[in-house]
C-alpha cells in the first residue's frame, strides 16, 4: 500500500479539508510536517462539524494514530485549547493516538506580539499575516533560539534558553518602540501549559519507521499550498516553512522513499487570502459570485479571500516543482451556471509571452493573464458522483485543466460532502 503526501497547489484553501478527511478514513497513521495553527481545515463527519488548526485531520476518526512532525511550529496554548475543544465535542486525544514530535519548536507570546508589531510599523512591503507568530518561530528556529517543546522537562533549562531568545526579541521590540518582555510572566505562562502538552511528546520518526515497518498506510499532511511556499511561492507574500511535498520527509523524520504518491489539492477556480500577486483576480461581479457560492472566508482569520479564473500557469508550475502525481479537482460545482468559463493559458508582461510566474514581486505584479474561453454549463454538477452525472461542457473543462497542467485528476470533489466524490485513482493504491 502507498503512503500519500497532501498539498495545496495554490494559495492554499483549495478544499484540503474534504479530501484529507476523505483519505484519512483510508489511512493509519496521519502526519502534519509543516507550517502551524495559522492554516485551518474544516470537516464535516457525520452531520459533526470540526474545525481544526494544528491537529491532524486523522484525530476526528476512531483508530488513528495522528502525529505533528518536526517541521511544525506549535503554539502549546493553541494547541491545548483546541484538544480541549474537541473533546468537548466527544473526541478522545490521548497519547495512545496523538503524538507530537518532541523537536518541535514552539510559538511563545512574544512571536505573536512581534508579529503584530512588524505588520502595523513597517514601511516597507507588508505580507498580511495572520499574526500568529509562525514566521518569527521559524526564525527562531533557524537562528538556533528556539525554545523546543523537550526543554519543558526541565524549568531550569527552560530559563536559561528564554535568556538568549529575550536578548534577541528584547532589542527588536526597543527598534520598535515595545516594551522589554516579561521572563516571569513567560516562564509561569509555560509552567501552566506543560503539563497540557508534554505528555504528547514522542519521538515522532521512530513512530513513523515503525508503522512503516508494519505496511501501516501514512497520509502526510500538508497545509497551505505551493505558491505560498518560502522558496517556490510568490516571494515575499509567502508562509515561513517549505509547503512542497519534498518537505513532508525532512519535516517528520522519515526518508523521501516513504512518499509514494503526491496528491496536489486543486480548486476549479482560485483564490487568495491577504497580500500578493494575483494575476487573474476578478474584481466584478462574477468574482463575487464565485466568492459568495464557495463561501470563500478563512478558517483560522475569517478574512474573505480574493477570487479569479483558474489559473493553469500557477497549478502547472506547482505540479513541476512538488512533483504533483495527479489532483484532487474541487469546488466544481462554484462554477455551475456560468456562460462562459475563463482559464489562464499564458502571461503577458511587456513584450514578452511567459509561460510561468516571474521570480520578482515586480514581475508577479506586472503580468497581465492571456485566457482561453469555454463554454459553461446551466446544468448542476453539485452531488455528482460519477463522470456520467456530469455535463458535458463540464467533462470538457476538467479533461482541458489536466492538459494545461499536466496531471490527472486523481479525485473530484462537487460539494463539501464527504461521498460527493469522484474517484478515478486510489492514490493508496498507487
Amino acid at each position: 500500500m502507498a503512503n500519500v503526501v497532501v498539498i495545496g497547489t495554490q494559495w492554499g484553501d483549495e478544499g484540503k479539508g474534504k479530501i484529507v478527511d476523505w483519505l484519512s478514513s483510508r489511512a493509519d497513521v496521519v502526519v502534519r510536517f509543516q507550517g502551524g495553527h495559522n492554516a485551518g481545515h474544516t470537516l464535516v463527519v457525520e452531520g459533526e462539524t470540526y474545525k481544526l488548526s494544528l491537529l491532524p485531520s486523522g484525530i476526528v476518526r476512531r483508530g488513528k494514530l495522528s502525529l505533528i512532525g518536526n517541521g511544525v511550529v506549535v503554539d502549546p496554548w493553541a494547541l491545548a485549547d483546541e484538544i480541549e475543544r474537541l473533546r468537548g465535542q466527544g473526541v478522545a486525544v490521548t497519547p495512545d493516538n496523538f503524538q507530537i514530535a518532541e523537536t518541535c519548536a514552539l510559538i511563545l507570546p512574544f512571536h505573536h506580539e512581534l508579529d503584530a508589531l512588524r505588520e502595523d510599523r513597517t514601511r516597507g512591503v507588508r505580507i498580511g499575516t495572520t499574526r500568529r507568530g509562525i514566521g518569527p518561530a521559524y526564525e527562531d528556529k533557524v537562528g538556533r533560539r528556539a525554545l523546543r517543546l523537550c526543554d519543558l522537562q526541565d524549568p531550569t533549562l527552560v530559563s536559561r534558553r528564554l535568556d538568549g531568545l529575550l536578548t534577541h526579541h528584547n532589542a527588536l521590540r526597543a527598534g520598535l518602540g515595545a516594551e522589554p518582555i516579561d521572563k516571569d510572566e513567560i516562564i509561569a505562562s509555560l509552567a501552566e501549559v506543560t503539563p497540557k502538552i508534554l505528555p504528547f511528546a514522542a519521538p515522532v520518526w521512530r513512530t513513523l519507521a515503525r508503522a512503516r515497518e508494519e505496511g501501516r498506510r501514512i497520509l502526510f499532511e500538508g497545509a497551505q499550498g505551493v505558491m505560498l511556499d518560502v522558496d517556490h511561492g510568490t516571494y515575499p507574500f509567502v508562509t515561513s516553512s517549505n509547503t512542497i511535498a519534498g518537505q513532508a520527509s525532512g519535516g517528520s523524520g522519515t526518508g523521501p522513499g516513504a512518499l509514494d504518491y503526491v496528491l496536489g489539492i486543486t480548486k476549479a477556480y482560485t483564490t487568495r487570502v491577504g497580500s500578493g500577486p494575483f494575476p487573474t483576480e476578478l474584481d466584478d461581479e462574477i468574482g463575487r459570485r464565485l466568492g459568495e457560492r464557495g463561501r470563500e472566508f478563512g478558517t483560522v482569520t475569517g478574512r474573505i479571500r480574493r477570487c479569479g479564473w483558474f489559473d493553469a500557469v500557477l497549478v502547472r508550475q506547482a505540479v513541476t516543482v512538488a512533483g504533483v502525481q495527479g489532483i484532487a479537482f474541487t469546488k466544481l460545482d462554484v462554477l455551475d451556471g456560468l456562460d462562459e468559463i475563463r482559464i489562464c493559458v499564458g502571461y503577458r508582461l511587456g513584450e514578452r509571452i511567459l509561460d510561468h510566474l516571474p521570480p520578482d514581486m515586480e514581475g508577479q505584479q506586472q503580468v497581465e493573464p492571456i485566457y482561453e474561453s469555454l463554454e459553461g454549463w446551466d446544468d448542476s454538477t453539485r452531488g455528482a458522483r460519477s463522470w456520467r452525472d456530469l455535463p458535458a461542457t463540464a467533462v470538457k473543462y476538467v479533461r482541458r485543466v489536466e492538459e494545461l497542467i499536466g496531471a490527472p485528476v486523481a479525485l473530484l470533489s462537487t460539494s463539501p460532502e464527504r461521498e460527493d466524490t469522484i474517484l478515478m485513482h486510489d492514490p493508496f493504491q498507487d
